[in-house]
């Protein structure tokens, strides 16, 4: 059960300011080993105001993994219900995802699962990137990533478009086993099964294909199919190259980077087992930097007070996961991107990224929501949370 919280009442400057310079104390109570909670409360000075939960877990002591709603790449579940059968310490909600449709509950932006991409990088956007080391121990990357894929069949080479999504006029999309039992797709494509390396089977005007366990099925339309149809017909051999890469020109900042990471400095996206694309970024080397312009965020999107979920690096090799509620003026009005930003390093953050929010902003702990979620409906189902978990014990 988890103890009784104390709220913590401290001044904020009013209006779009945001947070006061100095720290504040902050009352963290340690709910499990390696892992303190603090609920924070706050007045503006003009009336606002703040409800803030917040975990810092020491990595050393616990593993942050990421599940998806159902174990699949489509499909939505709460976070508290995902917690809960994993039995999380605490948990939060992860990346953004289609919210209607057949493809509902997919990732629309970078999403790896136990070294598994089940979704390819939107806009070259802000992730963070959990690391094993041999010890055990959980560490973080953050940067811009993107996605460098191509398809070869026989020498003849063209990029793939994406993974695990709809696909787009012209475009070749890879579906793979982790997905669904089936493409899910429309009638309107070229579908082409891929078993152990060699084509198998040409589905035109064809849709919902089956991926077969041992290969993948790549769906085509537009241009993309008419180079589908002269290079990948039956018995054909294919190949798959595909690899997340930092999208900035150093490599991507880390709190603290293993021996495998500095050995691929170059890229250390490739020794990440799990991988959440958010943004944008909003805290860099312990200072505010919200990357709005590059990451094509509209800038309403940054200047309106929304519920905000938020991921940090702490010195230590310490995590700091923030829910920020809003949309409810007599309980919290939510941040915008700089009060997020400011309030993270205020909490010790070194590196952060903005990750969903809105409605789908939640915190749980024992598996049970701490924060309070804005839909009227209650705790929104999403596509993906971040666990808390011991780190001598993988989820499942």
């Amino acid at each position: 059960m988890i103890a009784r919280l104390s709220f913590i009442f401290l001044l904020l400057v009013g209006g779009s300011a945001g947070l006061p310079a100095q720290s504040q104390k902050v009352d963290w109570r340690t709910i499990a080993p390696g892992v303190e909670h603090a609920e924070i409360r706050r007045n503006g000075a003009n009336g606002d105001l703040w409800a803030i939960n917040a975990l810092r877990v020491d990595l050393a002591q616990v593993r942050l993994d990421v599940v998806h709603a159902l174990d699949a790449a489509v499909g939505l579940e709460t976070v508290s219900s995902i917690a809960q059968r994993r039995d999380a310490v605490a948990a939060i909600n992860g990346g953004y995802f289609r919210t209607t449709g057949t493809f509902r509950g997919d990732s629309t932006g970078t999403l790896q699962i136990d070294r598994t991409l089940l979704s390819e990088p939107d806009r070259a956007r802000a992730a963070v990137g959990f690391v094993r080391t041999s010890a055990g121990a959980t560490q973080l990357i953050f940067g811009h990533v993107t996605w460098d894929a191509a398809i070869d069949a026989g020498g003849k080479k063209r990029a793939l478009d994406g993974i695990n999504r709809p696909r787009g006029a012209d475009e070749m999309v890879m579906f793979t086993p982790a997905f669904h039992q089936t493409t899910l797709t429309d009638a309107s494509g070229t579908e082409i099964v891929v078993r152990r390396g060699r084509v198998v089977e040409v589905r035109e005007q064809a849709g919902s294909t089956p991926i077969p366990a041992d290969g993948f099925v790549l769906s085509a339309k537009g241009a993309a199919r008419d180079w589908a149809r002269e290079h990948l017909k039956r018995r054909a051999k294919v190949k798959v190259s595909a690899a997340l890469k930092p999208a900035d020109d150093a490599a991507a900042s880390s709190a603290a980077q293993s021996a495998a990471t500095k050995a691929s400095a170059k890229n250390p996206w490739a020794t990440a087992e799990d991988v959440v694309g958010g943004g944008p970024r909003i805290v860099t080397a312990g200072r505010v930097d919200i990357t709005l312009d590059r990451e094509k965020v509209q800038p309403s999107f940054s200047t309106t007070r929304h519920p905000r979920t938020a991921i940090a690096s702490l010195p230590g090799n310490k995590a700091l996961l923030v829910v920020v509620d809003g949309r409810q003026p007599a309980l919290s009005v939510g941040m915008s991107l700089d009060e997020l930003a400011r309030l993270m390093i205020e909490l010790g953050a070194v590196e952060a990224i903005n990750l969903d929010g809105g409605g789908s902003s939640t915190m749980t702990i024992d598996g049970k929501v701490v924060n309070h979620p804005s839909d009227v409906t209650g705790e929104r189902p999403v596509s993906d949370a971040i666990l808390v978990l011991p780190a001598t014990r993988r989820p499942g």
